[in-house]
């Protein structure tokens, strides 16, 4: 089922396939793409869903706060634009190819 936990991911991960289980701590929807934080016991990851991903990206439109989901995705290291040096995951995102709501 889950293959790390998402406060464990860092650039040594960037190009594996990952498999997450956890809570959406927060969901940002801007059109074309959907970026949720993610959290289990270990932390929060950044996950995105993307048009390329549409079955994914639809799925995402309906995530809430709270639901515990699955993420199966790439990780893969951000723009140094985009790095967040708030988190301990900032300079990752995992790219989401498969979403399972589990509650």
């Amino acid at each position: 089922m889950r293959t790390e936990y998402c406060g464990q991911l860092r650039l040594s991960h960037v190009g594996q396939q990952v498999t997450l289980c956890g809570w959406v701590n927060r969901r940002r929807d801007l059109g074309s793409l959907i970026f949720i934080d993610m959290r289990d016991r270990e932390g929060i990851v950044q996950v995105f869903f993307d048009p390329d991903r549409a079955d994914a990206l639809k799925l995402a439109s309906e995530l809430r706060n709270e639901f515990c989901i699955q993420v199966t995705g790439t990780v893969r290291a951000r723009d140094e634009k985009n790095i967040n040096r708030d988190m301990a995951t900032g300079e990752i995102e995992v790219l989401a190819s498969s979403l399972t709501i589990i509650n």
